[in-house]
């Protein structure tokens, strides 16, 4: 009888020790999405929150529903069995509030909700012009005027600040970026050192008793959907500011066709950005005094690296939103 008895415990401990730790998914999470009743089929990338949300249900043990919830404004009576709501900016034209929708995000926000607003950050010089926008934003690290507007009737004693390149956002799930080296190496090097260092991205957030219930950031969406073959459905360039001896010198004296705005870097100093016609950045004189140009580059392991980042920058926000 003692040896029956040692024989299904070693059995029990044996099946214990086989199942990991989170072998199983949690309970089922509906994400929401804004789009009102005429947007739904015309909303910006419509793909790209169910690839992304198909991505962290795969690749994470959250077990998010493909399918957003499609939410008509913030008063929506659904807002508040979604824990996490994606917004892209172009998709309401008017971001003034209503006195419901007020009332009901302060209290989803309060009670833990999270709100993350793609294309909240835009470039100055892109807002005329918000077509450009998607393609071709600068990363600033304030919310565009519209988003600081309507919160400060949600939460008037609370401002949006830049999000620390050290915030453990970025490492909710994935850390650092993805594989560099295929990357050409003016890319590569700009890329790792100054615009996605570690895997870090321009951010803005609002906090309430120090958690973050409202992040916003320059376009991420276009990185994320996928088509029925599973292949990405965008290609995407990377700018990047390049130097060279002399070039100081040449741009302080030279003329520009565009306008001339000024930005705003994570350390609050400002760079001011020269544009030629069309609303394309041309060159920028930075903080220290330095200059430099933009330059595009475009190749498919560009676009690839770009896909994959913003696909991990996606999940972390996600996953940080879901565990806060």
């Amino acid at each position: 009888m003692k040896y029956f008895f040692c024989s299904i415990f070693l059995m029990f401990v044996l099946h214990c020790s086989a199942q990991p730790i989170s072998s199983g998914k949690g309970s089922e999470q509906r994400i929401g999405q804004l789009a009102s009743d005429g947007r739904v089929l015309f909303r910006n990338y419509p793909t790209a929150l169910p690839s992304l949300l198909r991505h962290v249900s795969e690749e994470t043990t959250f077990n998010v529903v493909p399918e957003p919830v499609m939410l008509n404004d913030f008063s929506d009576e659904r807002l508040r069995q979604c824990p996490f709501v994606y917004a892209n900016f172009a998709d309401r034209e008017d971001w003034t509030l209503s006195g419901q929708e007020v009332s009901s995000l302060r209290d989803y926000l309060s009670r833990g909700g999270f709100l993350y607003i793609d294309a909240g950050i835009t470039a100055s010089f892109l807002r005329e012009r918000p077509e450009l926008g998607q393609h071709h934003s600068y990363a600033e690290w304030e919310a565009s005027p519209e988003i600081r507007s309507a919160f400060q009737a949600v939460f008037p004693e609370l401002t949006f600040q830049a999000l620390k390149r050290s915030d453990p956002l970025y490492s909710a799930f994935y850390q650092g970026l993805p594989d560099t080296s295929l990357l050409p190496e003016t890319v590569r090097t700009y890329t790792e050192q100054e615009k996605w260092p570690e895997g870090t991205y321009s951010a803005a957030a609002l906090r309430i008793r120090g958690r973050i219930a409202v992040l916003v950031t320059p376009i991420v969406a276009m990185g994320w959907g996928k088509n029925s073959l599973n292949q990405w459905e965008t290609t995407i360039r990377f700018r990047i500011l390049e130097g060279s001896k002399g070039l100081p010198e040449l741009l302080a004296n030279a003329a520009y066709s565009g306008p001339r705005f000024e930005v705003v870097r994570e350390d609050g100093g400002k760079d001011v950005i020269y544009c030629q016609e069309g609303a394309l950045p041309a060159w920028a004189q930075e903080p220290d005094g330095n200059w430099r140009v933009f330059r595009y580059y475009s190749s498919q392991e560009i676009s690839d690296f770009a896909h994959v980042f913003y696909t991990r920058l996606g999940s972390n926000i996600l996953v940080h939103a879901l565990t806060n």
